[in-house]
């Protein structure tokens, strides 16, 4: 059986998952529970809060280096301009989307497992073909995600993010 043994709990893992997601960007989580289905509209791909903040769900792929299955991916939600948020939706099911150029987000989801956070990162948002969430590239920096994405990590790392992400 596929797996590890968690040196967090110290008990065996079937399997090592290579995704994980946040339900809502960030700033969803502000909002009192009360108030969310009068300020938020929430779907598995898009958020718009307040009619003035829009956010799109991505895929910030991060490349495996030692294992089969070559990426790691974190599902994030990424905030764009009201112009851009429209385009992509007006775009949304339009087959050759994948040739739109890039918009500029800022990260919006919150990562575990980073010791500097992860929020407001700068990205670029690159549509996919329909049917596929877009791909989420991060500005290159020195954060340790971007360098990530840039460099990749082992299958260590991965089960360090597991045991992490499942552990707190």
């Amino acid at each position: 059986m596929r797996g590890y043994q968690c040196s967090t709990c110290g008990e065996f893992h079937s399997g090592l998952p290579f995704s994980y997601g946040s339900p809502a960007p960030a700033p969803y989580f502000d909002i009192p529970e009360a108030e969310r289905d009068d300020r938020v509209l929430l779907s598995s791909d898009q958020c718009v809060i307040d009619d003035k903040h829009f956010f799109v769900l991505g895929r910030l792929e991060i490349p495996v280096l030692d294992a089969d299955e070559d990426l790691f991916s974190w599902n994030v939600w990424v905030s764009l301009s009201e112009k851009n948020f429209n385009r992509a939706s007006e775009l949304w099911e339009t087959e050759g989307r994948e040739s739109e150029p890039p918009y500029f987000g800022w990260l919006s989801t919150s990562l575990p497992c980073y010791d500097v956070d992860t929020f407001l990162l700068k990205t670029n948002v690159h549509t996919r073909p329909v049917g596929e969430r877009p791909f989420i590239e991060l500005e290159p920096t020195e954060h340790p995600l971007a360098i990530e994405q840039r460099n990749g990590i082992t299958l260590k790392q991965v089960q360090e993010i597991a045991e992490c992400a499942l552990h707190g």
